[in-house]
């Protein structure tokens, strides 16, 4: 009961990410992420690549309180599934910065809105090989 409340206390608001995002279309393809609503200290997310009606990639995602911290867990398809521990949370910003130094690339993963729009931005610590998305909420 002790962890539940702690649980609860620790949880950040991250209700600005949950919903299905995609990007605009770009040469045929397009980039989906959905989550869920944080339930119980766990958000779920999944990411889609298409390629018109194709689906090229897909990648499960959680975003998890746990007695260590808060991290969000990435696993992409055909690669080793990788934990990323928050390093940085403004609620006023709406933005989520998760963060793991041994992780060959991205070393950082960041979300955040500006406005109605959802963006996302991996990278190395330093900032450097930043590549990121804009996404808008879409129906599902």
């Amino acid at each position: 009961m002790l962890f539940a409340a702690l649980l609860l206390a620790q949880q950040p608001d991250l209700s600005w990410l949950a919903g299905h995002w995609c990007t605009e279309p770009r040469d045929g393809k397009v980039i989906c992420e959905t989550w869920t609503p944080m339930d119980k200290g766990r958000m779920h997310g999944t990411g889609t690549s298409r390629m018109g009606t194709s689906v090229r990639t897909n990648e499960a995602m959680m975003i998890m309180v746990s007695e260590s911290g808060i991290f969000f867990h990435a696993e992409p398809a055909n690669q080793k599934p990788t934990d990323f521990w928050m390093a940085k949370f403004d609620s006023a910003a709406r933005s989520v910065t998760f963060e793991e130094r041994s992780h060959d690339y991205p070393q950082r993963v960041r979300y955040w809105r500006e406005g109605e729009a959802l963006l996302t931005e991996i990278s190395m610590l330093d900032g450097s090989r930043a590549v990121r998305w804009t996404f808008h909420r879409t129906a599902e």
